[in-house]
């Protein structure tokens, strides 16, 4: 499995496309692309590699993670995989565009196509992502994990010496710890880890070194 990271928004959100080399067929995780110009850098990258684009995921439905849906969806005719537990906040990104002082209130709701739940699995060619729940952060958070690839995308849940934030709507700290310690780091301790903001890290390093761990 093969994964290309890029950065968008005022927020810094990491965008990630991920392909099985073989079928070409890929995956664009959470989408913040805000402009014309960010959205041609991202259908360029899949053009030229010949990507054939099979999901829209979304880790959670915060509005700097689904900046880029509608762009998404009207260029590759993709329906929105993600957990219906964050669809309250899909309902309200106008609102979320208002409490960020965002410019942005006509934002229309983001609703999910597909309910994705801890323990499912897509396929991308003849490659596995499995999808795993990690409440806290926001209560439909999800990590996208590739055992062939060996990483795990994890949303705003763990970034690299730090957590996820839980003072938005529906989150819970010691929730959020559970995930994370149950769910995440007992992933093999060599899979990178690729966060929804910041650096990559890896499991490992988090166990060790994270000071909120």
């Amino acid at each position: 499995m093969k994964i290309q990271k890029f950065t968008y928004n005022m927020f810094g959100v990491n965008t990630y496309v991920i392909w099985n080399e073989a079928s070409k067929e890929a995956a664009i995780i959470d989408p913040g692309m805000i402009s014309r110009d960010d959205s041609s850098e991202l259908e360029n990258f899949i053009q030229s590699n010949s990507l054939k684009p099979k999901f829209l995921i979304n880790t959670h439905l915060h509005i700097d993670h689904t900046f880029g849906n509608e762009a998404v969806m009207a260029t590759y005719s993709l329906p929105v995989h993600a957990s219906c537990d964050d669809e309250f906040l899909g309902a309200t990104r106008s609102r979320q565009a208002e409490l960020f002082g965002i410019g942005m209130s006509s934002l229309p709701p983001v609703t999910v196509d597909h309910n994705l739940k801890n323990g499912d699995r897509l396929k991308l060619g003849n490659e596995t992502i499995e999808i795993i729940a990690v409440p806290g952060h926001s209560p439909g958070s999800i990590a996208i994990y590739s055992p062939d690839g060996g990483f795990v995308i994890t949303g705003d849940a763990l970034f690299q010496g730090s957590i996820g934030r839980t003072d938005l709507p529906g989150g819970n700290h010691s929730q959020l710890i559970k995930s994370i310690t149950e769910r995440l780091l007992s992933l093999p301790s060599d899979t990178v880890v690729y966060p929804g903001h910041g650096p990559s890290t890896s499991i490992g390093y988090e166990k060790r070194m994270n000071p909120f761990l």
